[in-house]
């Protein structure tokens, strides 16, 4: 039990201290875990053989996270990532294993040797690249739905491998049949090929019917206890049960709970069960990625250093190479052709699963084996360095011609709308209704075009340099929309605007209350927070289903509207450009004593408008 509580110890405290000091250099989480691995295992030894064991027991992190992409995944989405499926990933795989048994078979191995050596590297890490990508915001580019494909499609060609291993055995009469017995459960040992796909298609079949019509039943038998925790068993319950059926009929427990996740994307308790798995997804996820760490031999890495990190980088070259032609035959341009090159390059943790099962199947002698594996993890502690050089660098590696040009802005108009976003679209057409002219400006290309083929005149090119908006005709405006995207270029935007022109009024988008005060500082007139309105008539509904008649609510809704824009002037006095919050005590005693204000007149309003409407009522 001590022994235990030890490990544990000291893998949670390595994360704690790691992870924080990475995310504050900018080198993100999977690399603040895998370094604390790299600390606490090669570098100071406090952690030894038990790293291997606990990495089957953390894998399962991968697991819960594909069940948090299925859930987040429509169904009809999925459908219509078949091209992609079939193409991306499956020339990925193909090509990537050729290309990696060739030159295998060219460094003298046989045949089964070299194509195991092709399988294991032609799978990419799922855990660290999807985890990378949440974290950057970049699941939702092209290169990122892309890249997701690919690693979906590896997740599916994992079964067909398992099942290719012993084969390679059989070809090198390395399989030994008299006494060796599989300890583990399995619903398809022995049977037929017929029967293995039958037991296996109703698996499958078990899972979609069971996530269709078992789980509603279920969360309303756990609400009766009316416990939290109850909730939180019985969505692991549903991922743990599916991955073990999944493992007994031999196909990755990652693919069940995905397909799993998928089934429950239109279910009304998908973010119940996203919350509750969250959790355990990202604690697991960590423990994994440390042990990954940890499990690094710096005794074979310093054996043959030249020839180890050599094959590391020839691998992912190679893979990058072929990642690139095929993003290139896709259509994939210019950040999205990048992101799904260099995120993919490396090798996965699928790598360590089929290599120890090549081990006890006889496919790899175990020194070739340990340097395979040798080579995995050195590949995914370079990914997250990648990601880092996509960040810092990719703008610099475009090529012109992948630029397209701004177009010339031949029209000026009363009101300039910098940014075409959901936000914007709905500005500028309120505006154009109303028969007033605009003229919008965006970099998104895309969303550019949409707007022409809708009909609404809109110029490409960057709105915040001064030139743009000079020939847009920010003299003769007389408002400035500002609904870009980034807080930073909005800010920006609005000083030069206000210095440029002292009379137009500016009306701009903030993302939060922070980015609020940056632009009253900036001289915006009017500050718009994203989802303020939104969350004002949630706010009202809410109150009329309370018990408040339609009036009270829209009046309380209202007056909440009115004090809070009259508070973030007043706060905007007390805030500081570069002092956190927490560091600025007058912010927050103020911003106290005003929550309190707000509190005390809302309620009597609503006990003067109560007041009122009891005294016309007839005795």
């Amino acid at each position: 039990m001590q022994e235990f509580l030890l490990q544990a110890t000291i893998y949670l405290g390595a994360a704690v201290i790691a992870v924080p000091i990475a995310a504050r250099l900018g080198l993100g989480s999977v690399l603040g875990y895998l370094m604390a691995g790299i600390v606490i295992g090669p570098v100071i030894g406090l952690v030894g053989d038990e790293t291997e064991s606990l990495r089957h027991f953390a894998e399962f992190g991968v697991v819960m996270m594909l069940f948090i992409v299925g859930l987040e995944l429509d169904p009809r989405a999925l459908w219509e990532m078949r091209h992609k499926l079939l193409g991306l990933g499956g020339l990925q795989i193909g090509l990537t294993t050729l290309a990696i048994t060739g030159i295998s078979m060219g460094l003298g191995y046989n045949f089964p040797i070299s194509l195991a050596i092709g399988l294991t590297f032609a799978l990419s890490s799922t855990a660290i690249v999807l985890q990378t990508l949440s974290e950057k915001g970049l699941m939702a580019s092209t290169g990122g739905r892309s890249s997701f494909a690919v690693l979906l499609t590896q997740d599916i060609a994992v079964i067909p491998m398992l099942a290719l291993v012993p084969l390679l055995a059989m070809s090198q009469a390395a399989v030994h049949h008299d006494d060796h017995h599989s300890t583990a459960m399995s619903l398809v040992e022995g049977l037929p090929g017929w029967g293995v796909t039958f037991v296996t298609l109703g698996a499958i079949a078990g899972v979609i019917l069971a996530g269709h019509y078992l789980t509603q039943p279920l969360f309303r038998y756990a609400h009766m206890a009316r416990l939290r925790e109850l909730y939180t068993a019985l969505s692991l319950v549903i991922v743990i049960g599916i991955a073990f059926l999944m493992s007994l009929v031999g196909l990755s427990p990652a693919l069940g709970t995905f397909l799993a996740g998928v089934v429950l994307a239109n279910s009304e308790f998908r973010h119940e069960l996203e919350a509750d798995v969250e959790p355990f997804k990202g604690l697991l996820l960590g423990l994994f990625f440390i042990t990954v760490g940890a499990g690094i031999s710096f005794e074979l890495l310093f054996a043959a250093p030249l020839m180890l990190i050599g094959a590391t980088l020839g691998v992912m070259t190679v893979k990058a190479v072929i990642l690139y032609i095929i993003g290139r035959g896709f259509g994939l341009k210019g950040r999205d052709q990048w992101l799904f090159t260099l995120s993919l390059a490396q090798a996965g943790e699928f790598g360590f699963v089929l290599l120890s099962f090549m081990v006890t199947q006889n496919v790899l002698p175990g020194p070739l084996a340990d340097q395979l594996l040798l080579i995995v993890a050195l590949s995914m502690l370079l990914t997250p360095l990648l990601f880092i050089v996509f960040d810092r660098l990719t703008h610099h590696l475009l090529s012109d011609s992948e630029v397209t040009p701004d177009d010339e802005i031949t029209e000026t108009g009363k009101v300039i709308v910098a940014g075409i976003g959901r936000f914007g679209q709905i500005v500028n057409r309120m505006i154009n209704a109303s028969g007033f002219s605009t003229v919008v400006l965006d970099h998104n290309l895309a969303a550019v075009n949409m707007m022409k083929r809708f009909g609404f005149k809109t110029f490409f090119g960057d709105p915040t340099p001064p030139d743009v908006l000079m020939a847009a005709g920010l003299k003769d405006a007389d408002i400035l929309v500002i609904a870009i995207d980034g807080p930073e270029a909005a800010v920006k935007l609005t000083q030069f605007a206000r210095k440029a022109r002292p009379d137009i009024h500016i009306i701009a988008r903030a993302k939060d209350r922070m980015h609020v005060y940056e632009l009253y500082q900036a001289g915006a007139n009017d500050i718009v927070r994203e989802n303020f309105d939104s969350s004002l008539r949630a706010g009202r509904y809410a109150l009329e289903n309370l018990g408040l008649t339609e009036y009270e609510a829209h009046q309380q809704s209202e007056s909440f509207r009115v004090m809070d824009r009259e508070a973030v002037k007043e706060l905007a006095q007390y805030w500081k450009p570069g002092v956190a919050i927490d560091d600025n005590p007058e912010f927050i005693h103020r911003a106290s004593d005003i929550t309190r204000e707000l509190d005390v007149a809302l309620l009597r309003q609503l006990e003067e408008m109560r007041g009122k409407s009891d005294s016309k009522d007839p005795e």
